[in-house]
């Protein structure tokens, strides 16, 4: 009887995980279930709620296939459904896609290069040494292609300004739900100590799912991006609420220990004040004062390896603490750069060259540079059809939000930018230019810009500026609070 009472008292905690593991799958499938069904009412409501399960993909409990077939999850069975009821939908009303001309060839161009690298990388399979040819095609073809579908969806079937907000809610709502995640898994000792910043890294990847790193910059873009929508918001108690998430985002980004992702956070936030909120700008003092007194660790996480005293009692920097040893792969990976500056080696050249077998005692099996990673991988050429393609969007999200005729063109603008710059710093560090998981909020950014951008340059100058935008029409694109005819579109 004993035995068994102590077998039992071992077992309930186990029963209770299990217990509320099978809880989150069912809540899970049943959502799944009931935007695929909504989506055949209005898909593009069911589009937002696919972008805000993008907070969980990663969470251990979501299921990564179904009965074994690789590929078939329930996040990809939304996007599947939504994808043919958009094209039924589309075809039915006539649309015709106008992306901007210079837009879509430069971002064939990114989908060429990525594709182009990839098959390269794909000729020279026995370098890889692992993953069956179809696991392959999967993860850098398939995979890598569909992140961005979203954002393109968002392009196409945002035609009022209704469908604005939704989109814009779901954005900042995926980042809020990702700092929800981290601050329930980590401790409050992450924000006081670097050693326990630390170990709360390893709880984000194992409950959350995303790297910390990763996670540090998204979140850096997150925060501002929800500060960039607040003048949307009109009751005072909602704009409390987007205050308050993007206070969240900031709490979560702290705790996740990511340096490059706060840098990223103020290289952002120093880009947005300047360019429109120009009086936080007397504000920037007291950055540090607060950070100082609130998250202690933080500041001792960020000056890491600043004013170590060496052997001969002197104060200096060292580069390999303050880079977490990037510093040392660093110049190796430019010497095999400028062996092959133009096209480089196409992907996983890092492992394909033999560097990171050469170098396993620094055990980096990637750049942890953006930029470095394309131009090894793609060269000169591919990392500027990547440069000319964010340098066009950022300039198109810059413009957005210094408009002052409609707040809806400022917050899209802002939120754009935000996440954009913030992935183009965090860039410096680590990350990847190749889409994925975390980029999807990202790329719904751009394709809510890239429409709210158009319509737009599609309004007469003679249209008074709107700071109350009407609400949606039928029969025409009602966007930034102006009515575009869809005649002309």
């Amino acid at each position: 009887m004993a035995s068994d009472a102590s077998t039992h008292r071992r077992d309930s905690p186990r029963f209770g995980l299990l217990l509320v593991m099978s809880i989150r799958i069912t809540f899970l499938t049943l959502l799944v279930i009931g935007l695929a069904v909504y989506a055949w009412r209005d898909w593009y409501k069911s589009l937002c709620g696919l972008i805000l399960l993008m907070a969980v993909i990663e969470h251990p409990d979501m299921p990564k296939n179904i009965m074994g077939i690789q590929g078939l999850n329930p996040w990809n069975i939304l996007m599947a459904d939504i994808v043919l009821v958009w094209a039924v939908m589309r075809r039915r009303e006539g649309h015709v896609w106008d992306m901007p001309r210079h837009i879509t060839v430069l971002l064939l161009l990114y989908l060429a290069v990525i594709v182009v690298g990839s098959v390269r990388m794909l000729d020279d399979l026995a370098a890889l040494r692992y993953n069956p040819i179809g696991t392959l095609i999967s993860e850098y073809f398939v995979n890598c292609m569909k992140w961005i579908i979203p954002g393109l969806l968002l392009f196409d079937g945002c035609l009022t300004e209704q469908r604005v907000r939704w989109a814009l809610a779901s954005i900042v709502g995926l980042y809020f739900l990702l700092a929800i995640q981290v601050v329930t898994c980590t401790g409050p000792d992450a924000l006081l100590t670097r050693s326990g910043m630390e170990d709360n890294r390893i709880d984000i990847q194992r409950r959350v799912g995303h790297n910390a790193v990763s996670m540090s910059v998204m979140l850096a873009g997150g925060s501002w991006a929800a500060l960039a929508s607040l003048p949307l918001v009109r009751p005072k108690w909602g704009r409390y609420a987007v205050v308050a998430a993007a206070g969240s985002i900031v709490l979560a980004q702290a705790m996740t220990g990511g340096r490059v992702g706060f840098l990223a956070w103020v290289g952002v936030g120093f880009v947005l004040t300047a360019v429109r909120w120009r009086k936080g700008l007397l504000l920037v003092p007291l950055v540090p004062l607060v950070i100082g007194l609130m998250a202690p660790g933080v500041a001792e996480r960020t000056l890491a390896g600043i004013g170590v005293v060496d052997e001969t009692g002197n104060s200096v920097v060292d580069v390999a603490e303050v880079t977490s040893d990037r510093a040392l792969i660093w110049p190796i990976v430019i010497d095999k750069i400028l062996a092959s500056p133009a096209l480089g080696y196409g992907r996983e050249a890092m492992i394909r060259t033999g560097l990171s077998a050469t170098y396993a005692h620094l055990s980096f099996w990637h750049p942890h540079n953006a930029y470095l990673e394309m131009l090894l991988d793609n060269g000169i050429f591919g990392l500027l059809v990547v440069l000319l393609f964010y340098g066009a969007v950022v300039s198109r999200s810059l413009k957005l939000f210094l408009n002052r005729r409609s707040v809806d063109c400022a917050a899209v603008g802002g939120v754009a930018a935000a996440l954009v710059l913030s992935e183009l710093m965090g860039a410096m560090g680590g990350l990847s230019f190749y889409p994925r998981e975390a980029t999807v909020g990202l790329w719904a950014a751009i394709g809510l810009m890239l429409r709210v951008s158009l319509a737009r340059l599609r309004v007469p100058a003679s249209v008074p500026p709107s700071v109350n935008p009407i609400p949606p029409t039928v029969g025409s694109v009602n966007l930034a609070g102006l009515s575009v005819p869809l005649a002309d579109r």
